[in-house]
């Protein structure tokens, strides 16, 4: 379960596609989620956005992460 936090800036959409490109690479079956709604980003208690979360875990926030960080989060996600 992957959730982008935005509000579909191009930041958010370039975490968005990083996340799908990821998900298609590694072959995996993912939820992969928008959320705009601002009440729900700041239940993550995210302050800046674009909030990356895996498995209902922030893993990034306020930037747009590499691939290989995405990548990365993926996979560690992925273990559990």
């Amino acid at each position: 379960d992957i959730k982008i936090l935005g509000t579909g800036c191009a930041k958010c959409r370039a975490v968005e596609k990083e996340v799908k490109e990821v998900v298609d690479e590694l072959g995996i079956d993912a939820n992969v989620e928008e959320v705009k709604d601002m009440a729900k980003i700041m239940e993550y208690k995210v302050m800046m956005t674009p909030g990356l979360v895996i498995d209902g875990t922030v893993v990034s926030s306020g930037h747009v992460p590499s691939r290989k960080d995405v990548r990365k989060y993926i996979e560690q996600a992925n273990k559990s």
